[in-house]
């Protein structure tokens, strides 16, 4: 049926079981069982997700279909809960729906027009109501961040897909004659068709890649992520994944007058177009280039539009000042940089502090937060920061991004990272597989595993004809950070946030400003000699030049050496267990050494720019976490080197 030749199409709400809306999805879809019997096992799916969707939930069961939310209220408590269905002339479309559209009203106009009528204000209802007009062709008219699956049920269609730079999850497993789906792993794992199981890939994404993962991989066996900027259908024909948003290379049209308009005026819109919220809205601020531009922005409209003032958000380490050194990689310490910038701009500033145990403590909480070792500290800190954000804000902006979009970080003006044919935030790989047992890296075949990680990133780069050989390699670096580090960043600080509840926005990945800045040549953006020069640019006037001038100083992370004694201690203790399931994975002579070293060998960090000694034990415990809590299965038989130097089982597959 066409609806467009319709002159009204009345939305006829069919049910909604519970009142549920963003932020945690899962479904299942099976063509041999009837899951309106199957309650208990979606609830089990869904409520595993409930720190995402703390204030609602909602199920959906047909015959060969069920849909399970968690709601976080955002936008429209009434009127947007979740799963939601609708009937638009013959045709039954159920909707589950993670995320926030900031161009709603620009999709409503055109939808009302074709003869579509709301009954509430919620993007949920417009995103619904806009597939049924447009299908798969709506994608591109988005303008947000979503993960979201629409049920259609006379076509016996599943129809799933996530936002162009991966802002929000989206895990599946495929099985035989079924179909599971969830924000989060945890979600998949409820379901008894998922068990954690590494295979060889799986362990090579654990122990080479972790805390980034390749596009695509869901780890456990059997399991896949659904990529950035991609779509998948599943019927009784199978599954069909498609892509309908890619990066590409053009010749930069603009001087740089133009240009810096361009960006700012791109980043004030998004800026202004994800303030949209019936509750109320704070901002992370360091008091650095990308968070002060966001608060900047957002106090400005809120100023204009009559709204109260921006409540804004430090972190800080307890005695950090006294443990604080300048490195190439934390330049200052950003709280009196914070207090500048609120003070500037009016801001209702506070600041979290957090000490060594507490951030040592949180730990496994924050590796349950992101089913899979992470960050470390960076991880943990971030957990229990947005922990106490959420006490009295339920959105908050963030300048998440900003440095793999204009190319902030040390790495791209580092000749040894533009000249290494590796990823170029994990330039001491060689040193990382030292620590690792010499049997379990050769069964991971542990060289080739990441180079060919790397090339089939190196292999999506769109390439510009003629482009001199420098410029296409800034080019390659630039499409490495957008596609394989952020989203390791984005994932952070999406599965921390909503461990509390609380939903993170981060306006640097509007796909407009990602496209506009991806093609400008890099001695624009390097504009007077600076990294990010071009941003700089655009926002004088909008910050006090000392801010915009600020060298680069990424998220904190403790230099209190009470951590590193912490997780050191910690570390060594579960090497000296028999029973933990680390024994032969990792090399521990290696790491007892490591443990005595009176320097730091990762002075130079192994992993981005934070992650040296301290970070690397707590790596180890958060690993030691994820393998036992599961508990974790593998085909690897590890050889178990005694005390004695005797081995008690032998490697095999």
């Amino acid at each position: 049926m066409d609806l467009g030749r319709r002159p009204v199409v009345q939305a006829e709400d069919l049910f909604q079981e519970g009142r549920s809306g963003v932020c945690g999805i899962a479904g299942w879809i099976d063509w041999q069982k009837d899951l309106r019997q199957e309650a208990a096992l979606l609830e089990r799916m869904a409520a595993a997700l409930t720190p995402r969707g703390p204030d609602d939930a909602g199920l959906v069961l047909q015959e060969h279909a069920a849909l399970g939310h968690r709601r976080l209220i955002v936008v429209d408590p009434e009127g947007g809960a979740q799963p939601m269905t609708r009937r638009y002339g013959r045709r039954e479309l159920s909707i589950v729906y993670n995320g926030e559209l900031y161009n709603t009203e620009d999709l409503r106009r055109p939808l009302l027009a074709k003869g579509y009528q709301f009954r509430g204000h919620s993007d949920t209802e417009v995103l619904l109501a806009a597939y049924a007009a447009w299908g798969a062709d709506c994608l591109p008219r988005l303008n947000g961040i979503f993960a979201f699956a629409i049920w259609d049920r006379q076509a016996e269609e599943l129809f799933l897909a996530r936002d162009r730079l991966g802002v929000k999850p989206l895990f599946y497993a495929p099985r035989p004659d079924a179909f599971l789906f969830a924000s989060e792993l945890k979600g998949l794992l409820a379901h008894p068709l998922v068990a954690p199981e590494l295979d060889r890939d799986g362990l090579a994404e654990i122990f080479l890649m972790a805390p980034a993962r390749t596009p695509g991989h869901g780890v456990f066996r059997g399991v896949s992520e659904l990529r950035p900027g991609h779509a998948l259908r599943y019927s009784r024909k199978g599954v069909e994944v498609s892509r309908y948003w890619a990066l590409e290379a053009h010749e930069h049209p603009d001087d740089v007058d133009t240009t810096v308009r361009s960006v700012r005026e791109l980043l004030r819109d998004t800026i202004e177009r994800q303030l949209v919220s019936d509750v109320g809205v704070s901002a992370l601020l360091s008091g650095g280039l990308d968070s002060s531009a966001v608060a900047a922005f957002a106090t400005a409209a809120l100023k204009r539009d009559g709204r109260p003032p921006l409540r804004t958000w430090a972190v800080e380490f307890a005695d950090m000042a006294a443990h604080f050194r300048p490195s190439d990689f934390q330049t200052s310490l950003d709280g009196p940089w914070a207090a500048k910038v609120a003070a500037h701009l009016g801001t209702d500033h506070r600041t979290v502090t957090l000490g060594a145990q507490e951030v040592a403590g949180a730990l496994e909480a924050a590796m349950l937060a992101r089913d899979l070792p992470g960050m470390a500290d960076v991880d943990s800190s971030l957990y229990l920061f947005c922990r106490q954000i959420k006490e009295e804000s339920t959105v908050a902006l963030s300048g998440e991004s900003a440095d793999e979009v204009f190319g902030g970080y040390p790495w791209f003006v580092r000749p040894d990272a533009l000249a290494a044919r590796t990823f170029p935030w994990a330039l001491r790989q060689r040193d990382r597989l030292a620590l690792l047992d010499a049997d379990f890296v050769r069964y991971l075949d542990a060289d080739a595993y990441v180079e060919r990680r790397y090339q089939e990133a190196l292999d999506e780069v769109p390439r510009l004809p003629g482009e001199p050989e420098a410029e296409a390699r800034m080019r390659e670096i630039l499409h490495l950070n957008i596609t394989r580090f952020l989203p390791t960043l984005l994932d952070r600080k999406d599965r921390m946030s909503m461990a509390s509840g609380l939903e993170v926005r981060v306006p640097f990945c509007d796909h407009r400003l990602v496209e506009y800045v991806f093609n400008i040549p890099w001695p624009m953006k390097m504009l007077h000699g600076q990294r990010k020069g071009i941003l700089r640019e655009a926002l004088r006037g909008v910050l006090p030049d000392d801010v915009v001038d600020r060298p680069k100083s990424p998220y904190p992370s403790t230099p209190d050496p009470r951590f590193l004694q912490t997780v050191r201690q910690g570390a060594l203790a579960v090497l000296a267990d028999s029973r933990s399931p680390l024994q032969g994975l990792l090399n521990r002579p290696a790491i007892e050494r490591l443990a005595r070293a009176d320097q730091d060998p990762f002075a130079l960090p192994w992993f981005s720019q934070l992650m040296g000694l301290a970070q690397w034990f707590a790596y180890v415990l958060q690993l030691e976490a994820f393998m036992r809590r599961g508990p974790v299965t593998t085909p690897y038989r590890p050889v178990i080197r005694l005390a004695a130097g005797t081995a008690a089982e032998a490697a095999s597959d």
